[in-house]
C-alpha cells in the first residue's frame, strides 16, 4: 500500500506529507481497528454512526487517532455523530451545517467538516450539487464551532480507474474556486488517479482490511 501511494505520489509532483490515508474500518471489529493501529495507522473511516457507537468504548483511548464519518449522516443522528468524530466527511446541507455547529458549541469544541459534492449524477448517491457550495459556504460562515475546509465525492464505481478521473478533477477545481484545501477522493480501486488529481484524504478499506466480514461483529474485546 505505501509502495502503491509513494510512487502515485512522485508521478504527481507531490510529498508523502501531501496525503493522509484513512483506513476504512467499517464493518471490521474493534480488534481489527487496533492491529492496523499497531501497524501505524491513525485516521480511520465508518459509514454508520450506530455500528461505530457499538466498536467506540473499545477504541476511544488509542492515542493520536482521528475518526472520519465517510457515510450519509441523517439529521437525527448529528448529536451522536459530533461526540463519536473528529471529522464529518459528508455535510451536504445548511441544516446539517447548523445542527452541527450547534451539536459541537454544547460540547464546547470545534468539528471539522467536509462538503460532500455529488458529481456523478446517480440516483442513490448523496451529497450537495456543486451549484449549492455558495450557498453552504455561505452557511458554514454563519457557523461558529464548525470548520469547513475541504470536499469530498465519490465518483460511480469502475474497475477502470481512468474513469474516475474527470470526478477527482472537477472536485479539485471546486476546491480551488472556494479555498478548500483538503480533497477527500479516491478509495481502493481508484485512489493512484486521486493522488494524482490532488487528493489529500484517500478512503481505503479493501486493499487494507481485505473483503469485509459477514456478519460482523463490532463486540470483538481489544487486547
Amino acid at each position: 500500500m505505501e509502495s502503491r501511494i509513494q510512487t502515485a505520489v512522485e508521478r504527481s509532483g507531490r510529498k508523502r506529507s501531501d496525503v493522509t490515508l484513512v483506513a476504512v474500518s467499517k464493518k471490521f471489529s474493534a480488534e481489527r481497528i487496533e492491529e492496523a493501529y499497531r501497524a501505524g495507522l491513525r485516521e480511520f473511516g465508518e459509514n454508520y454512526v450506530q455500528e461505530f457507537a457499538e466498536k467506540y468504548p473499545l477504541v476511544k483511548n488509542l492515542k493520536g487517532t482521528r475518526f472520519h464519518l465517510i457515510g450519509h449522516l441523517q439529521s437525527n443522528k448529528v448529536r451522536q455523530a459530533s461526540e463519536l468524530f473528529q471529522v464529518i466527511q459528508t455535510a451536504d446541507s445548511a441544516k446539517l451545517l447548523k445542527r452541527l455547529d450547534a451539536a459541537a458549541g454544547e460540547r464546547g469544541m470545534v468539528e471539522q467538516v467536509l462538503l460532500e459534492v455529488k458529481l456523478s449524477g446517480e440516483a442513490n448517491k448523496t451529497g450537495a450539487e456543486p451549484e449549492q457550495l455558495a450557498e453552504l459556504m455561505k452557511a458554514a460562515g454563519e457557523c461558529s464551532t464548525i470548520r469547513v475546509n475541504g470536499l469530498m465525492t465519490m465518483p460511480p464505481w469502475s474497475k477502470d480507474a481512468e474513469q474516475s478521473r474527470p470526478y477527482f478533477r472537477r472536485l479539485a477545481e471546486l476546491g480551488r474556486r472556494y479555498g478548500l484545501g483538503q480533497l477527500s477522493m479516491g478509495m481502493s480501486n481508484d485512489f493512484e488517479v486521486a493522488i494524482e488529481e490532488g487528493a489529500t484524504l484517500i478512503r481505503v478499506g479493501t486493499a487494507l482490511f481485505g473483503s469485509r466480514p459477514k456478519p460482523q461483529n463490532v463486540a470483538s474485546p481489544v487486547a
